[in-house]
């Protein structure tokens, strides 16, 4: 198969392809109140620093707006039921209401209704979309949505703070439109279950999470013997990683991984979903992970779309709950990546965002972190021993790579002990 071929962008000059940056206040709206970890402040302070780093201003950015879906392009993923009770759900309830609703993920602590729900929801689904219509337009070779990314919701149900499937639901737009094989690829620590499962049955579109095992860990699946329908066996790639992970062995099973499947599949779309709560300090993870190694991730995934599909290459947010020490440097710098060259980790924040950080801390009653003040974790990368080496027998780390590689590569026609 082989990657389709774009008209060069409108904009920008020959050495940086176009990239459009989804942003809208309103996103800010999707907000289940003042004690949940999904604060939207997460978004605003990472607008807020790309926007003072000078990422939005850099050649070839296009800032487009983030449109509510409608409710024909959610229903490509889920269920009619589903969506009135969504909708339902926008509105003040009565205690029945609550009752019923409870069937299909929403309320408790998790999914708390909220008025606004729907449209909050389906304007984060809209942004996914006109990211994808901006790349295969040709005006742009690649986009950011740090907004969208919400992969636990289910077709006929909310999960994991997400209520609709933002990437399910432009993936299937892509293909609708045309594209003829997408590759979604997801880090959250998380597994993406809610995207998995909306394309089971999918061969044109191939999902691959790098995850903590669902042996200890929400959503507790994604394990290697997961590989799709049966009518689309192999679309469906899991590696978990244990436990503790730390950045160089995540960085190791990402490129033990990812490139030779990407090269395989050949796709003509990359998404990709990078929830920042790998990080050593998120909470509701365990993972080890330091902001030098999630930015080699993110330049591991571009370096990809480079190479196998002509740099087109759609990037999301995702989870990430240290909504101010962690979230906005690592979604910022995910701007920088898709834009241009990366910030060095050491380089200090702009006074203008550590200001409002400042601020938005003492609304939130979060303490100040003065190491925090540069865009890194001020973690050196240690040098990688290539997977081609071998692997050591001994390690659980390299065992769960390989455990997964033998899961997913004879798939596509890669042997898991060579390639």
């Amino acid at each position: 198969m082989s990657p389709a071929t774009l008209p060069a962008p409108v904009s920008g000059d020959e050495q940086t392809p176009g990239c459009a940056v989804v942003w809208s206040p309103q996103l800010a709206d999707y907000d289940f109140g003042p004690y949940h970890p999904m604060s939207p402040v997460r978004l605003t302070l990472t607008h807020e620093l790309a926007c003072e780093a000078g990422l939005l201003q850099r050649p070839g950015v296009q800032i487009i707006d983030a449109p509510v879906a409608s409710r024909d392009q959610l229903a490509t993923v889920h269920t009619d039921a589903y969506l009135d009770a969504v909708a339902r759900a926008s509105e003040p309830l009565d205690l029945a209401a609550h009752d019923e609703l409870i069937s299909f993920g929403i309320g408790g602590d998790d999914v708390p209704a909220f008025r606004g729900m729907h449209t909050a929801s389906a304007r984060l689904v809209g942004g996914s979309i006109a990211a994808v219509d901006a790349i295969r337009s040709g005006r742009v070779h690649r986009a950011v949505h740090v907004a969208g990314g919400m992969h636990h919701a289910r077709p006929g149900r909310a999960s994991g703070f997400c209520i609709y499937n933002d990437a399910a639901v432009a993936i299937r737009h892509a293909l609708a439109a045309g594209e003829e094989r997408v590759l979604y690829i997801d880090v959250d620590v998380h597994h993406g279950d809610g995207v998995e499962m909306a394309l089971w049955d999918e061969p044109r579109a191939i999902t691959l999470s790098l995850h903590e095992t669902g042996e200890v860990l929400f959503p507790g699946t994604g394990f290697i013997q997961d590989s799709g329908g049966t009518a689309a066996q192999g679309s469906a790639i899991n590696v978990p990683l244990p436990p503790r992970t730390g950045p160089d062995g995540w960085l190791r099973a990402v490129e033990a991984t990812v490139p030779a499947l990407a090269r395989a599949i050949r796709p003509t779309l990359l998404v990709t979903q990078h929830g920042a709560d790998t990080h050593r300090m998120d909470p509701l993870a365990d993972f080890t992970v330091t902001l030098e190694a999630q930015r080699a991730a993110m330049e591991i995934l571009r370096d990809v779309a480079d190479e196998v599909c002509d740099g087109r290459w759609l990037a999301l947010g995702g989870g990430g709950y240290a909504v101010i020490d962690v979230v906005p440097r690592s979604w910022a710098q995910l701007i920088a990546v898709a834009t241009g060259d990366p910030i060095p980790g050491d380089d200090a924040l702009p006074d203008a965002y550590v200001a409002a950080e400042s601020r938005a801390r003492l609304e939130h009653g979060i303490p100040d972190e003065p190491g925090g003040r540069c865009w890194g974790d001020r973690v050196p990368l240690a040098q990688r021993r290539p997977w081609s080496e071998g692997m050591d027998p001994e390690d659980p780390l390299d065992r769960a790579i390989q455990a997964a590689r033998r899961a997913a590569f004879p798939e596509w026609g890669l042997d898991p002990f060579l390639d």
